[in-house]
């Protein structure tokens, strides 16, 4: 049957304020396989981590069958099918949600094949460098025809490996401003944090000329 559209009837309802954050919210999507449910959320494994979404009257859900187990729930009274009638543990899904305070409000739950390239898997980046500051770095470079500019996280555990580190390294702790400068051509491992990109390793591969 053809994927489709329904409305879950829950029992939970919003109240006006968290309503009201919802519209100002922006709206995200998370890719994971379901390990939890409840009359009012479902949890979702993203990677490596769990994620518990909110859902109510207004969350819609597309699966497979979805239309004939709503005209069932309708047929007996209800409102709608649960949650649990369309939505099962183990299924592959993938929500599209508004944080509304410390919690992600799904606005449409929608089975998928498969839980999609974990997120948290090593990339890496190679680009020049256009800004670099002691918690972040920027750099800009291109895939083919397409450039592009990413902005990475930078920590304590973030390494860098390259010219002058072998000397810059010795004695007192370094940032990595003390190694790596704006222009140089470098390669970044990075994973996902979040929306955020967190990288391991910062490695310079040519020095900007001075």
């Amino acid at each position: 049957m053809r994927p489709t559209f329904v409305a879950l009837a829950l029992a939970l309802a919003l109240v006006h304020s968290q309503g009201s954050a919802l519209a100002q919210s922006a709206s995200k999507t998370a890719r994971g396989t379901v390990t939890a449910m409840s009359a009012d959320s479902v949890t979702v494994k993203v990677a490596t981590v769990d994620m518990t979404f909110t859902v109510d009257s207004k969350t819609n859900v597309i699966a497979a069958g979805g239309s004939t187990k709503e005209r069932a729930a309708q047929a007996a009274g209800a409102p709608g099918p649960k949650l649990a009638d369309v939505i099962k543990v183990g299924q592959p899904v993938s929500v599209r949600y508004r944080d509304v305070g410390t919690t992600h409000h799904a606005s449409s739950i929608t089975a998928v094949s498969s839980a999609g390239s974990d997120p948290a898997a090593t990339k890496t980046s190679n680009g020049t460098v256009d800004a670099v500051s002691a918690t972040s770095m920027t750099i800009s470079g291109s895939t083919g025809p397409a450039k592009f500019n990413q902005t990475f996280t930078i920590d304590n555990d973030t390494k860098v490996v390259g010219k002058g580190a072998s000397t810059a390294t010795k004695g007192a702790k370094v940032v990595i401003t003390d190694l790596v400068g704006k222009g140089d051509q470098v390669s970044v491992s990075y994973r996902m944090s979040g929306t955020a990109l967190r990288a391991s390793e910062v490695r310079v591969t040519t020095k900007a000329a001075k």
